[in-house]
């Protein structure tokens, strides 16, 4: 088992889950975070550290967000790692509960 980051992430990027990871298996992308599935080990810190409850349990992702398997597992392998909880920005809670932020995804990161 893995856990996976989804939709509500997007734009709020909290970094609350990334302060308690012991493995640091987060990785930072422009405006959400990923877990990387091979580095995870099922400890489940991270998912009450979450204020948007975004992080479920591989077993427990609801339906409409099963495309972030790979998503996390896609971005997790371009994108840095991220150790060190960082502040949120500052629209987060505007975000945070919209439904549908896949096409608010920014998948590049800039140079």
């Amino acid at each position: 088992m893995t856990f996976i980051v989804t939709d509500n992430c997007i734009k709020c990027k909290y970094t609350d889950c990334v302060e308690v990871c012991p493995v640091d298996c987060f990785y930072e992308g422009p405006n959400f975070l990923v877990i990387h599935p091979d580095e995870c080990i099922d400890c489940g810190l991270c998912i009450p550290e979450c204020p948007a409850e975004a992080i479920f349990a591989d077993d427990e992702v609801p339906a409409d967000q099963v495309q972030f398997f790979e998503i996390n597992e896609e971005l997790a392998e371009i994108w840095p790692n991220i150790t060190e909880m960082k502040p949120a920005p500052d629209d987060a809670a505007e975000w945070d509960g919209v439904p549908d932020k896949l096409k608010h995804l920014e998948r590049e990161i800039a140079s």
